[in-house]
């Protein structure tokens, strides 16, 4: 059985905990993850692996590509976004380029993986760069596993190498999912809540694409 799953852009995590709980050894690449002395930005807690990298730049992993189950990747929105089209022609050409570069090197990995991926974004203008996403989702569909995910946030998602997209959980009883996500103050913590994985999905992804050991 194939026993590796990677994150890449991922600093919570939120994505592999079910293949963790599952037996799988995973990877979350990410530039925010801390670098110890002396080492080459691996950090291992068990087998969760934390690998501080630049992915601005391709990304080849140190495992066996033939042992890889999954790849997910969560590029940054924060110059694609079409929520921020009205500011788009004053982030400059350099900021966009870089954002198409980590995008770029998300797709890339994900392809030459040859495993079941997804690329998650929100709507943004990669649909005119690339191509459009193939499923669009949003976290109260899987209320039905994780209720704390009532809220609406559109995602986009492109996938390849045999995904199954999981079919919506939807707790009615929750009512009227809230908007959060667009409320969230201003901080240092902003982007990383608004971009972090919900729960419900992540367990979705894994019971549609996983196995447990």
């Amino acid at each position: 059985m194939k026993k590796i799953v990677i994150s890449l852009f991922d600093y919570t995590g939120n994505i592999v905990k079910p293949w963790l709980d599952a037996g799988y050894e995973c990877w979350i690449v990410d530039i925010q993850h801390p670098v110890a002395y002396g080492s080459d930005g691996v950090t291992r807690e068990g087998n969760l692996v934390k690998h501080h990298y630049d992915l601005t730049q391709p990304y080849l992993p140190m495992v066996d590509k033939n042992s890889l189950a999954f790849v997910a990747a969560f590029p940054p929105c924060d110059h694609l976004a079409v929520s921020g089209s009205r500011w788009m022609k004053g982030k400059g050409l350099r900021r966009l380029q870089q954002s198409i570069a980590m995008f770029a090197t998300a797709a890339e990995f994900c392809e030459w993986s040859e495993a079941p991926y997804f690329i998650e974004n929100p709507v943004s203008t990669i649909s005119t760069y690339w191509r459009k996403p193939d499923y669009t989702f949003h976290p109260y569909e899987f209320s039905g596993i994780e209720s704390n995910d009532n809220y609406t946030k559109k995602t986009c998602l492109w996938t390849g190498g045999g995904f199954v997209m999981p079919g919506p959980a939807i707790d009615e009883s929750l009512g009227q999912p809230d908007d959060r996500i667009h409320k969230a103050p201003p901080g240092p913590d902003r982007a990383n809540f608004r971009s972090a994985t919900p729960a419900g999905f992540s367990r979705a992804v894994f019971n549609f694409n996983g196995e447990s050991k």
